[in-house]
């Protein structure tokens, strides 16, 4: 999105996202447009919402490319929000070449200023059991890493919104975690990130960065070694 940027530009995301986009001239929640009624059954689109589409000299959607109703209504070009199953491209290149981005570009969120702190945040979780190392692995890492550890997870771990969490993330010496969108947040933040792919291909979706390293189905030991190099390592 941010390839895309124009003299104004204005983004409408799921609202939970909104923190993290500072690049655009105004940030929108996806809910609070009304957008969610635009094609469905008989309800007409708003002249609001009508005069409010006209008045962009181009629209990029990656909502509504399903629904062939909302396209016949709302005018723009359309891209599909996941890679098809049998598209071999890393997800980053094909969304990137759904709009011309360069191939190579490394996606980055570098807004976020944060105090360093020399400490370990781990995440232990993500949104598929399958997709989880061993909690008794993370439990042991933890126990014998060089450097005081965060958990990000829990009673004590609480943001209001993911403009806090990036925040607190970007201070951290080094992040270790799941194929997870926080694991895909810290990395783009360029925190130096240990990704732990157990289920998923790293080939289409590992997360990208100079300071990103990938593992596939590890032993503790092997991120012990990998988190000892990467601490050791100039911030």
């Amino acid at each position: 999105m941010e390839y895309l940027k124009a003299d104004y530009t204005e983004v409408w995301v799921p609202s939970g996202v909104v923190p993290l986009v500072r690049f655009a001239d105004k940030v929108t929640g996806l809910a609070s447009t009304g957008i969610g009624l635009v094609g469905v059954g008989d309800i007409p689109m708003s002249d609001a919402f009508a005069q409010k589409l006209r008045g962009f000299d181009s629209i990029v959607s990656w909502y509504g490319a399903n629904r062939e109703e909302f396209r016949r209504v709302v005018p723009g070009e359309f891209h599909r929000a996941l890679p098809p199953e049998d598209d071999p491209r890393h997800a980053a290149d094909f969304f990137a070449a759904q709009v011309g981005v360069p191939y190579g570009m490394v996606p980055g969120i570098r807004d976020f200023a944060s105090q360093p702190r020399n400490e370990i945040v781990i995440h232990p979780f993500s949104g598929s059991a399958k997709k989880n190392w061993p909690l008794e692995y993370f439990r042991e890492l933890a126990r014998r890493l060089p450097l005081p550890v965060e958990w990000c997870a829990g009673e004590k771990f609480r943001f209001d919104d993911l403009g806090e969490l990036a925040a607190w993330l970007a201070g951290a010496r080094l992040y270790i975690g799941n194929d997870t969108g926080i694991t895909h947040l810290a990395a783009a933040l360029g925190v130096q990130t240990i990704a732990i792919f157990t289920a998923s291909d790293p080939a289409r979706w590992a997360p990208r960065g100079e300071n990103v390293m990938v593992l596939r189905n590890p032993s503790v030991e092997t991120v012990l070694d990998a988190s000892a190099r990467w601490a050791a390592a100039p911030q």
